[in-house]
Formats: C-alpha cells, structure tokens, sequence
C-alpha cells in the first residue's frame, strides 16, 4: 500500500547567530522517517521545541528540509520550484491555523474563495457560501474577521480549507485559542471531515485533543519518538491519486485580477495619507510635463505665426558698414528709390522670385479729435499687402496709382484705431499725421505684441508719402524679395546676392555693404530655440517624475513590510510569485495612474493659467495626454517593480513568521 506522505531521514537545521559574530546550528528535525496514508487522521505531540511544528510546515510544504528524501502523493517534492509547491498547496492541502490568519479587510465569503480564485476553479464565490454554511455561518457571510468570535474565525478557516477539496488537511494548534465549546466544535468538524476520507494531521500539546486522532505521533528532540495507533484509520487507498504539477504559472485570470484590484483598492484606501503623498510625487511631475508641453508648443506657435505674420519666404535686404569699415557713423552707401526701382527690372528676369517691396520707417504723431499718439509710420508699395500679409480687415489697401502720386491715405494697426475711435469704424475718418490730415482707407489684421513693442500700434502709408510728405527721407530702411516657395529660398538669395554683389561694383575678396536675411532662417532659428527650452523644461518634469516614482517604491516597501504575514498566507493558500508580484504591482500602478489623471488636470489648468500671464495661447495636445498617461503607467509599473518582485519571493513559512 502506497503512502500518501513518506519521508526518509528528514532533516531540519537552522543557523543561529548567538553574538559577536558566532554563528551556530540548530537542529530542529534530526532525521525523521514516517510514513502517512490517505484517510489517517494524525496527532503530532510534543513538548516545546521538540520539532512538531518544523514537521508540519515541511509537509505542508510551507518550508523545505535541509536534507531528506520527501514524496508526497507520489511526487518527490525536493525537485519542485516554488511554483510547483504553490500548484500542490493550491489542490491537494488545506490548512487550519492556531491564530486563523484570515485576511482582515476581507469578509467571510472573499477569504474562504480566495484558494479557488489562485487554484483557477469555477464559482469561487457560490462555493465559498455553500462552504460557510456547511460550518454553520451562513449567517455571517459578510462580516469581517474581526466582528466574528474565536471559534467563528477558526470555522471560516476550516470552511477556507476546505475551498478546493484537498486530500490533506494540516491543523496547526487549532484550538489553542478558542474556548471549550469552540474547540469540541472545532474537533467534531475535524473527524467529520476524515469519516468523508479527508486526511487530517493535527499538531497539537493537548493530550485530550490528540486522543480524538486514530493515530499519534509523538517527537522529541527533532525524532520520532512514538507512533502508537489510537484507531483504525476509517479509509485506505491503494493509490493515491496523483495532482498534476504545472511546470509553468498558470496565465493571468480575470478572478485573479479582480481580487488584485479589490485588495489593491482596500490597501490605498486604508492609508489616504500616505498614498496621497505617494501620488503627489507623481502629480507634481505629470502636471509640469503636461503643462510645460502646452507653454512650449504654444510658444513655437506664437513665434511662428508671429514671423509668418512678417511674411513667408522672404529675404531682407539691408545696407550696412562694410566689415572692417573704420568708423560707426552713417555715412556708407544706402539704398535710396533708384536702387529698389533695379531691383525691381532684376527680379523680373529670376523665375525664383516673385515679389520684391521696400518700407521706409519713422515716428509719426497721429491725432483725432482731442485724441493723440506717437505711433510707427511704415511708408511701403502695394506689394507689402501679400507679402507680408497685412490684407486689411475693413475699407481696403492703397494702390501703385496713389503712390506714385503721394496719396494722403493711410491704414492704420487695431491698437492705433482703438485708441483713437473705440469701438468706432475708423474707415473713411481723417486724421492728422504731423498736423496734416490723411484719410483713413483701410483697417489692418492683428498682428499682435511682443515684449518690446506693440506690432498693432503702426500706421501704413504708400512709400513716396511716407519718404517725401511726411518723414523728408531720401534713403531706404530694408528692401524686401518674396521667393516663389521655401523650396526656391535658397536660389533667390544666391541670385539676389550675385546681382547686388555686381550692382554695387563691389571687387573680389572686398567686404559687403549690404546683408540679406533669410526670415526663414530666423523662423527655423526661433523655432529651434524655443524647442530647446521646451526639452529642458520637460527635463525638468520627468526628473519631478523620477522622485514621484521614488515616493512610489518606498510606499510599496513599506506596505509590503506591513502585509508580510497576508503574503504568506496568500501563499500557504496557493498563491504563486506572480500572483504576489501581481497584486502588489495593480497597487503601485494604480498609484501612478491616479497620480497621472490628477496631474493632467493640474496641468491642463496651470497650462491655461500660464496663457492668461504670457498672452498667448497654450496648446493642450491629445498627444502629451497619451504620453503623460504612459509615463504614469510606466512609473508606477517599474517602481513597484522591485518591491513586488521582493514580496513575491518571500518563503511562506518566514512571511507567516514575521512580526
């Protein structure tokens, strides 16, 4: 006849550090031989130290032996990995502890169906209710250990072992903590059990209860002492059936990871304090990258458009000191009307180019009414309308015709327009520039304000205006060439420099006195620097991140520290590493999603409140969103990595152990 249990020679040893260094063995068990069949019903006795409950914990598999030889329903259990002793605790154990160890945010119903949610069996709850009242708690379903007696708590225990039908039920001191009557109650659901053919190991001090057992084992010393037969085992099996063993963890099950999130939950919301200053960590670094995304990406739009707002593909050509000219005064070749009216025959002859103005700039002082000002004057052609886009939004622009009559028309920015007529149409109103009076023909598009000056507060007028009637200037301020796209920039300016390289009869090798700025150049500029600030900023928030998710790990080590003892039950139970690493990780990654969505809020409302102060529009992308979540994700997946990796690998027997 087969055993069910068989060890040969088991031993047990333990190190002992006794101080200064000096580390000694201990010898809990000393070479145990015995032999347990299916339906016995067993007490283990022995004084204090004697190696009882060592013996117990080894055949439930809670802890290795040191040295031995142990078969268990036929399998040799010292080549099995943790896993695969988690497998077997999970369908073939149950155990009946002397403190219960039941989870204490738990009710009834979710202690009792926590083995069939890590075992993978169906209804785990219906079974949990069917047990409850099998042990005659039907009416307390939903309470939590602590609202439950002693010798409720130790029936929920033994409902709670039974979960999965196992073959043998270990009994650690099951009566050591309930009365009397609890305990006749304990022991009559004990030997109902081994009558349906469960078999029972009970380690126990009391000689009353040991009697109730068919068989008793006595050990002393870390050896079996005596093995005298009380009964008659009730039922005897040839051949045990044997519990496949899974060579791999099963894969993640939806009632696992409900139970994750369910503890998960219960385990943040029991210490609010502490997980909020867990989350601020991660709020503070979310919100500054999201809010530093806005501010970035709405600056390089606000330098975009206000460089657009200048005109696209355009070159600027300005006269200037030729390079190591002596001197700083004035007196080096402008341009002057004759030179644009060659520019403008020049770019008729380059396909590259499509437009060509010039602008002439002075203060002016405008007046309507009892209402005045010192404004910008730009004195330009037609051709400025297009090409740097100042399409008038009411009345309309000058012509050719009155510039070279020198019209008294003018156009004026919003901010001129709001000063001097409210919320007035200033379209066909005169007013006085230097005393002489222009009418007003055209209101221009806004074009907005930078830190050092109002681009709303101009006035334009045709450029012969501009040079004879008002300003009294010969000279030019810059002339401008629009290329045809960005694609042809490069060959308009190549062309435009040759001909004014030859056009100012300048000789080899000799310094320039004119230089030609590419807009593009400096929007790319512009667009690069701001692009810059805006990395360092989001460097800035992710290193935020970075101490968020240090906040997160230490929370986790601390937590995991507190529930040693769950997760050693958890285990005893039949829970593998990855359903440990699982639940403690749901925790961590909750933590950093919630920190994630509170900080995308925070950062969406600091984004806004930045475009109040900076005046302009900030822009709140779907894309930062996504990333910002991930990071979130992330952040909370890998710094609970480490502690959820340590609780996983926790012995069931030292994390049951730990105070």
């Amino acid at each position: 006849m087969k055993p069910l249990i068989s060890i040969r020679n088991l031993k047990k040893q333990y190190v002992t550090d006794v101080g200064d260094g000096e580390l000694i063995e201990v010898a809990a068990l000393a070479g145990v031989d015995l032999d347990i069949h299916q339906g016995e019903f067993v007490a283990i006795m022995g004084p204090s130290g004697s190696g009882k409950s060592t013996l117990m914990q080894i055949l439930g598999l809670l802890d290795r032996s040191t040295s031995g030889e142990f078969h268990l329903n036929g399998q040799d259990i010292g080549k099995m990995n943790d896993d695969q002793l988690a497998e077997l605790r999970s369908h073939l154990i149950g155990f009946v502890f002397q403190f219960f160890n039941l989870l204490p945010r738990s009710t009834c119903i979710d202690n009792v169906a926590l083995p069939i949610i890590y075992s993978g069996g169906p209804n785990p709850q219906e079974r949990a209710i069917e047990l409850l009242k099998t042990v005659d708690l039907g009416h307390r379903l939903t309470h939590r250990p602590h609202q439950l007696s002693g010798g409720q708590q130790q029936r929920v225990a033994i409902a709670r072992a039974l979960a999965n039908n196992p073959k043998i039920i270990f009994a650690d001191e099951p009566t050591g903590n309930i009365s009397s009557q609890q305990t006749e109650e304990v022991l009559n659901l004990l030997d109902d059990l081994n009558k349906k053919g469960v078999t029972i190991i009970l380690v126990t001090h009391e000689p009353e209860v040991a009697h109730r057992a068919r068989r008793l084992i006595t050990i002393r010393d870390g050896v079996v002492e005596g093995d005298e037969t009380l009964q008659e085992p009730r039922i005897r099996c040839t051949q045990p059936e044997q519990i496949p063993v899974k060579e791999k963890a099963d894969s993640f099950h939806w009632k696992r990871s409900r139970e994750n999130l369910r503890m998960a939950w219960g385990s943040l919301t029991l210490n609010l304090l502490r997980t909020s200053l867990a989350t601020l960590g991660v709020i503070i670094g979310i919100a500054s990258f999201v809010a530093m995304v806005a501010i970035g990406e709405g600056a390089k739009k606000a330098v975009g458009d206000m460089i657009s707002s200048l005109g696209t593909n355009i070159l600027n050509i300005r006269a200037v000191n030729p390079r190591g000219a002596k001197g700083t005064n004035d007196n080096y070749r402008k341009f002057e009307i004759n030179d644009f009216e060659a520019l403008q025959q020049f770019a008729k002859t380059v396909p590259a180019i499509k437009n060509v103005d010039t602008q002439v700039y002075g203060d002016v002082t405008v007046s309507y009414q009892n209402k005045n000002s010192v404004v910008e004057l730009m004195g330009a052609t037609p051709t400025i309308e297009g090409m740097q886009n100042f399409k008038p939004i009411m009345g309309r622009f000058f012509t050719e015709d009155e510039n070279h009559m020198q019209a008294r028309v003018a156009l004026i920015g919003q901010t001129v327009a709001q000063n001097l007529f409210g919320d007035q149409n200033p379209v066909g109103s005169m007013i006085k520039l230097n005393k002489a009076e222009y009418q007003v023909i055209g209101l221009l598009p806004r074009k907005g304000a930078t830190a050092y000056k109002d681009r709303d507060e101009l006035i334009i007028v045709p450029l012969r205006t501009g040079m004879n009637r008002i300003l009294g200037r010969k000279s030019l301020a810059v002339m401008t060439v629009e290329a045809v796209d960005s694609a042809y920039m490069n060959r308009a300016q190549a062309s435009v420099d040759d001909w004014f390289y030859e056009y100012r009869q300048l000789k080899d090798g000799e310094a320039k006195n004119y230089e030609i700025r590419n807009m593009n150049d400096i929007q790319q500029l512009y667009t690069q620097s701001t692009g810059i600030i805006s990395s360092m900023l989001k460097a800035i928030s992710i290193v935020a991140l970075l101490v968020g998710g240090i906040g997160i790990m230490n929370v986790m080590f601390v937590s995991v520290k507190e529930r040693t003892r769950e997760v050693g039950l958890r285990k005893a139970i039949g829970a593998k590493r990855l359903d440990i690493l699982s639940q403690f990780l749901v925790e961590s990654v909750l933590i950093g999603l919630f920190g994630g969505i509170v900080g995308m809020i925070l950062g969406y409302l600091l984004s806004i409140a930045a475009s109040e102060l900076l005046d302009w529009a900030t822009l709140f992308s779907v894309g930062s969103v996504v990333i910002a979540f991930v990071f979130s994700f992330v952040v909370g997946l890998v710094f609970g990595l480490w502690p959820a990796k340590q609780a996983s690998e926790l012995s069931p027997i030292e994390a049951l152990r730990y105070e």
